[in-house]
């Protein structure tokens, strides 16, 4: 009998045991961004458990987010990495600027790709410089040019004055050089507003607003900055429609305390809205009513839920590309990089994850981690209660942007010593 077990035993220890598919997410469940990384962390952590549930895992293997509080703060979210990355990590979602930006070298010298997907380092879009970063579908450069492009397509430009209201951060201050350089093309006057963390208190800055009358506001905010600045504007009777925020300052959370003042602001988008999609019919099925949702529910379809699952989906897909290219259903990070720069996203592949229409096409290369930088405008419908797409997903400015691409990330590789990669 003791041999028998003792056979058995060995039988077990020769039988491959496979290993989850771990997915870190540097999420902030607290802290004065809670309201707006809750739905992005409940939409990345439902899609992964939609594959396990519905799929068995990804290629068969399970898939497993390890989830660590940030609180939105940088150095935290450097322990976190520090804390998971040994547990077998494949991409880390930063959600944060300032920590993407802690992360760069950290992550390249581990041989573990990021994916600061809309933020982070614009300039990591040139994977020949920064082989382990991308920020595909798009960057916040591609966010200022499609900004400018659709107030160019309601009329002349030249000569109009058009402010910037930004969190005063890494973050806010990604699109000033964008702007700056369009600003030279195009023949209107930058007005610069930063707002200081968490952005509670801007009166003196829509004072100015009121006083100068710019024709456009740009925002670049992130939590109760961005609803503080929608009411401060509505106070100021600032016509809405002339408003327009980054990605990241078009949320219901942005919008709804406003109420019907709210009606007709817009923000820029990489993904669809609403949950109208097939695959919403599963995440109900397998995740909400048996009870495994991360959250309540009930930010299902909201913009930053169906961007986490967004981020999720594209992970996932770039773990199947890797799996196809390696031969291996449990693929290291150094394989799960190159699956991330071999990710394709055609219609036909999102229409057959039930996804139809829900993003841009894209394809990631060695020389661009960033896609094609297609982006769209939405409009908030107060009456509603939500947002819909008024364009389609359109291009930016490449030679402006393709030009500080190339300028940022030759600075960056002369100063770290890297010689490009392809």
């Amino acid at each position: 009998m003791r041999l028998l077990a003792m056979a058995t035993a060995a039988v077990m220890a020769a039988s491959p045991v496979m290993a989850d598919l771990v997915f870190p997410s540097l999420s902030y469940r607290t802290g004065p961004y809670a309201a707006n990384g809750i739905p992005f962390a409940d939409g990345y952590e439902d899609y992964f458990t939609l594959l396990n549930e519905r799929d068995g895992g990804i290629g068969g293997v399970p898939a497993r987010v390890l989830e660590c509080e940030t609180g939105y703060n940088t150095e935290k979210g450097v322990e976190c990495y520090e804390a998971t990355k040994g547990e077998g990590a494949l991409v880390y979602q930063p959600l944060s600027t300032g920590i993407t930006y802690q992360l760069i070298p950290k992550a390249t010298a581990d041989g573990i790709p990021v994916h600061s997907m809309g933020y982070g380092r614009t300039s990591a879009k040139n994977g020949a410089v920064f082989s382990n970063i991308f920020n595909y579908p798009a960057n916040y450069w591609d966010g200022a040019s499609h900004a400018i492009n659709h107030i160019m397509s309601l009329g002349d430009i030249s000569g109009k004055k058009i402010a910037l209201v930004y969190h005063n951060s890494a973050y806010g201050k990604e699109p000033i050089r964008t702007l700056e350089e369009l600003s030279k093309k195009h023949g209107f006057e930058l007005m610069l507003v930063p707002v200081d963390h968490p952005g509670q208190e801007q009166k003196s800055q829509w004072l100015q607003i009121r006083q100068q009358r710019p024709d456009n506001v740009l925002m670049w905010g992130w939590g109760v900055m961005n609803q503080v600045a929608i009411q401060e504007a509505a106070n100021i009777r600032y016509p809405m429609e002339n408003f327009i925020g980054i990605w990241w300052s078009g949320s219901e959370n942005d919008v709804l305390p406003a109420g019907e003042k709210a009606n007709g602001y817009k923000a820029l988008t990489f993904h669809n809205l609403g949950k109208d999609y097939p695959l919403f019919d599963d995440l109900q099925k397998y995740v909400v009513d048996a009870g495994k949702a991360a959250g309540a529910g009930d930010q299902i379809g909201t913009a930053l839920y169906n961007r986490g699952m967004y981020a999720a989906m594209l992970a996932a897909e770039a773990a199947k590309t890797a799996q196809e290219l390696s031969g291996n259903a449990e693929i290291t990070p150094a394989e799960m990089r190159d699956g991330m720069e071999a990710l394709e996203m055609t219609e036909a592949k999102m229409a057959a994850l039930g996804l139809p229409n829900f993003g841009p096409e894209f394809k990631v290369s060695c020389e661009n981690h960033g896609g094609n930088g297609l982006g769209a405008v939405a409009q908030w419908d107060a009456a509603a209660g939500s947002w819909n797409l008024i364009t389609g997903y359109e291009a930016s400015d490449q030679d402006v942007i393709g030009a500080l691409v190339d300028e940022d990330s030759a600075a960056f590789a002369a100063e770290s010593g890297i010689t490009p990669s392809c």
